[in-house]
């Protein structure tokens, strides 16, 4: 009686297996009879959002309110702009070269050249401007949103801005402290180091 239920068991698992192995096989974009309309490849459920895609503020991961540029959301902060030019050294700089003057090494290389980020036109853009270039890219830029996440490119944007200042600083704008060292040193005779 044993050996009858091990060979019926044996012979239940062999047919179990070769069912399985054997069972019919949908591929993409192949037709199918199963489904009413022939297709294999089923639509996407609405509302379906792909995982690590959910976006529920739409102005900070697109630079935008409607047409209108935002703000940056970051915090205004030494590590955000640390962050910044961490990360635009290292994606923005073989283009537009350290300090955003536009003659990167690529540039150098031959290929075209960005404008100057000290250009009066792109000093008085919002910040969500620059967001929204590296995002969708703009003219010769490609978009660079699969390289930089979010909050560094709105980290390098701050940075952007910190350069575009360090360019154009108004010595009455600056802190005291700042701007009287600035002023001893500006006071140096050219070629001899000022005094500590």
């Amino acid at each position: 009686m044993r050996r009858a239920l091990l060979l019926m068991a044996l012979a239940l698992a062999a047919a179990c297996r070769q069912d399985m192995h054997d069972q019919p096989k949908y591929k993409p974009i192949r037709p199918s009879p199963f489904f009413a309309d022939g297709r294999t490849s089923r639509p996407l459920v609405d509302g379906t959002v792909a995982r690590g895609h959910l976006e529920l503020d739409t102005a900070r991961t697109t630079g935008k309110s409607g047409a209108t540029y935002v703000a940056n959301p970051l915090p205004r902060s030494e590590a955000t702009v640390q962050r910044g030019r961490e990360r635009y050294d290292i994606y923005c700089s073989p283009c537009h070269d350290r300090v955003g003057t536009g003659g990167g090494m690529i540039v150098q290389r031959g290929y075209k050249p960005p404008p100057s980020l000290h250009e009066d036109r792109l000093r008085a853009m919002p910040l969500g401007y620059f967001f929204d270039v590296m995002t969708n890219g703009f003219g010769a830029m490609a978009d660079y949103s699969a390289q930089v996440p979010v909050n560094d490119r709105w980290a390098i944007a701050a940075y952007i801005r910190a350069l575009q200042l360090s360019q154009h600083a108004v010595l009455a704008e600056l802190p005291e402290k700042v701007r009287a060292e600035a002023q001893r040193r500006l006071a140096a005779p050219a070629g001899e180091k000022a005094p500590e």
